[in-house]
């Protein structure tokens, strides 16, 4: 087995981005969830489209969208990707005060799409608590993961997997 290391580092240890013009293009996809935690009152609004602002998670979901096709742009070594396929899905949990946001970036290319899905979890999110901050401050994000990743050399990789994903 090779040894771990820091792909976005040269020889001298400076930020660098890494050139992928030598890999094969293929299809690779990627899914991510970000969970955001507010009271029950708060996202039973969301839940009714009756936030301070209105709709929350229609906003949400554009600004997600719009966050994966400009992640060149917010990462500044990750790669412009010409993405095929970008979404996500926004549930509302009133109960349990959670709005749970996941992502779906595609792209047939020489690079993975894992920063996209997240970009796109994370500005989702950042959506939400902008959207119902007028009736809750203390609105949390508490986490932005990767949940899967297909494609490329080192294949498929599921979070919680046996084969070496992390348990959720």
């Amino acid at each position: 087995m090779s040894e771990k290391r820091l792909t976005h580092l040269d020889e001298s240890g400076r930020a660098r981005m890494v050139d992928v013009g030598a890999k094969a293009e293929g299809e690779r996809r990627a899914r991510a969830e970000a969970l955001v935690r507010m009271s029950p009152e708060t996202a039973q609004a969301v839940a009714r489209a009756d936030g301070p602002k209105g709709d929350v998670v229609g906003p949400a979901r554009l600004a997600g969208i719009a966050a994966a096709k400009r992640t060149g742009e917010l990462i500044p070594l990750a790669h412009p990707l010409p993405l095929t396929y970008a979404d996500l899905e926004i549930e509302v949990e009133p109960g349990e005060g959670l709005v749970r946001i996941t992502s779906e970036a595609r792209v047939v290319g020489r690079t993975g799409v894992e920063m996209e899905a997240m970009a796109a979890c994370a500005v989702g999110a950042l959506t939400v608590y902008d959207m119902v901050k007028g009736m809750e401050r203390g609105v949390s994000i508490e986490r932005i993961e990767l949940l899967e990743k297909t494609g490329g050399r080192s294949g498929t990789w599921t979070r919680g997997a046996a084969d070496g994903g992390e348990a959720p």
